[in-house]
């Protein structure tokens, strides 16, 4: 069994620390020790809790809209996992499971050509992530390599830039926009719900096949979840305000690499519109954690479910 710290000093520094290096200018965050205390510490009580129950390592699924903070709320859940419980965490990304160039490329011709624009179910190898995440959760562990995807050359990054995990974890906190996401009914599917579906996928192809993935692939792949918490968006405007923000910070970190224009990021997002409007109606019903953001991107709210 681990042993629990109870230094919160050391927690609060470096907690703060790191907040700090993730602020922007205009974009600051507010209250920082009361979310602290009244978020992301009991949170991080109930991933302690199930993972001494199931004396195991623990998979957390992480999910909300583009831009809403994923990242930062991933690591920072790693630090109080660390300081407060001696837990060792591993975070990773679904973005960093998409399918290579090339093998969109060839799903855009046999397919639809709608799979060459990585985001939506179908676009990621699901074959690697679900093995990745058995080896994860396996007693008997042996070190694994977890892929990286670089959005700016729109590719996977060669091997040697792939993240080697040497130690069985703890705690593997498995973030992305559509983790948890469940399938919809096929006559939900008829109706065009923005410019794209509308003039690009007129026979619902495109549709279809994710949600086939979702009934199927995916599906395997998110029953292996133990604790899903869900960030939920005021409204899906702000998935779009929030992209474009994390579009400037990519731009800072990408010097000389193609970054999209707003233009192109109101088309990006569409493709992922149908499913986040999906998941934002059955937020409360595929959620253990619910935490609403409000409109100035700070938690507002947290539900138990």
């Amino acid at each position: 069994m681990k042993t629990k710290f109870s230094d919160f000093s050391k927690i609060k520094k470096k907690y703060l620390k790191f907040i700090k290096s993730q602020e922007v200018a205009g974009e600051l965050f507010k209250d920082k020790l009361g979310q602290l205390n009244n978020y992301y510490i009991p949170i991080s009580e109930m991933i302690y809790k199930n993972y001494s129950k199931n004396k195991r390592t623990s998979i957390i699924g992480l999910s909300g809209g583009q831009g809403i903070g994923k990242s930062t709320i991933s690591n920072i859940l790693k630090i109080i996992l660390k300081e407060k419980f001696n837990l060792e965490t591993v975070i990773f990304s679904i973005d960093d499971f998409y399918k290579t160039l090339r093998d969109r490329k060839k799903m855009s011709k046999t397919i639809s050509k709608l799979f060459l624009t990585r985001g939506a179910p179908g676009t990621h190898d699901t074959k690697m992530l679900f093995n990745c995440l058995i080896k994860l959760k396996k007693k008997s562990f042996s070190k694994i390599m977890i892929p990286k995807f670089d959005k700016s050359i729109d590719d996977r990054c060669k091997k040697n830039k792939w993240t080697k995990v040497l130690k069985k974890p703890d705690v593997v906190i498995f973030e992305g926009w559509c983790v948890g996401a469940r399938a919809q009914k096929n006559s939900s599917l008829i109706k065009s719900i923005n410019p794209l579906e509308r003039l690009e996928d007129k026979n619902l192809i495109w549709r279809k096949r994710i949600n086939y993935e979702l009934k199927n692939k995916y599906k395997k792949i998110f029953n292996l979840i133990d604790i899903l918490i869900f960030l939920k968006v005021p409204s899906f405007r702000y998935v779009y305000k929030w992209r474009l923000l994390q579009e400037k910070k990519l731009q800072k970190t990408s010097k000389g690499k193609k970054i999209m224009s707003n233009k192109q990021v109101k088309k990006f997002i569409m493709f992922y519109e149908r499913i986040t409007r999906h998941m934002l109606k059955k937020s409360s019903f595929i959620s253990n954690v619910l935490i609403n953001i409000d409109t100035k991107h700070c938690l507002k709210s947290i539900k138990f479910n």
